[in-house]
């Protein structure tokens, strides 16, 4: 059983200790590929130079989260073109629009994205999204955008059924954290997942953040780690009444074929 990993967050401190012993004990769970997620320039730029160790099995998102939309400059455009020219870039992103926290304005934050998909829309590359709270605004967004996209996943979903069915219809894959096993706040989501159509749904850790509650035992820093990927997919499982195996199966390959990823041999 081969999972892919469509966002971690490899590059943040939490890792700095012990890096490479997270990836290693990531391919011994099954989890054969990642993308490391970009938040900002810096961050991508990173990220992207994590992924030159082990060219078939990491990859990456080059973008700017909504939370340092406030940093934005039209010029901006230019730089992150240049970081997506990389082979190991996969996508545009983390970007997107955050109305719960509101660390950036939010025409700041509608700026930002809108570059940032005429930048995927020229590039041809697949855009990685974040929403929280705004997925009305996001929507209106994307439905200008959406023909001129090649594809697009709503990462971290943790809306309601009416955003589910508007991603839905926009043709948008939705990512799954281990949000889905948290037994406070993701019982609405339990519920949602078995709605998800095969080819639409897409498994991710979003570490060292999301530490499924389900799993046991809980590590004592109770730091997320790609190697606890397994254990969303079994929630999952059980929420859609699917085989983990035909779980696995079918969310590897939406992440390959979006991503364009390479098949690898383990």
């Amino acid at each position: 059983m081969q999972l892919v990993d469509i966002g971690v967050n490899l590059t943040d401190d939490a890792f700095d200790q012990d890096r490479q012993q997270v990836l290693e004990r990531a391919f011994q769970a099954g989890v054969s590929q990642l993308l490391l997620t970009g938040t900002s320039l810096a961050v991508s730029e990173r990220a992207s130079e994590l992924c030159n160790a082990l060219p078939d099995r990491l990859f990456c998102t080059a973008g700017v989260h909504p939370h340092d939309a406030k940093h934005w400059h039209s010029s901006d455009s230019l730089t992150l073109k240049q970081l997506a020219s990389a082979s190991q870039v996969r996508a545009i992103g983390e970007c997107g629009l955050d109305f719960n926290r509101d660390l950036s304005p939010r025409p700041q934050q509608q700026l930002c994205f809108e570059q940032q998909l005429q930048l995927a829309a020229e590039l041809q590359l697949p855009v990685f999204i974040h929403e929280r709270e705004a997925s009305e605004r996001l929507l209106e967004i994307l439905r200008d955008y959406r023909d001129r996209l090649c594809g697009a996943v709503v990462h971290c979903f943790t809306a309601d059924r009416a955003a589910l069915y508007a991603y839905l219809d926009l043709d948008l894959h939705i990512g799954i954290t281990g949000w889905v096993c948290d037994e406070r706040r993701g019982v609405e989501l339990q519920g949602l997942v078995r709605d998800i159509p095969a080819g639409r749904l897409m498994l991710e850790s979003d570490a060292p953040w999301l530490l499924p509650r389900t799993l046991q035992p809980r590590p004592r820093n109770r730091r997320n780690e790609p190697a606890f990927l397994p254990e969303v997919a079994r929630m999952l499982a059980s929420c859609r009444d699917e085989p983990i195996e035909q779980l696995a199966a079918h969310t590897s390959a939406t992440a390959r074929q979006l991503f364009r990823l390479p098949q690898i041999d383990t």
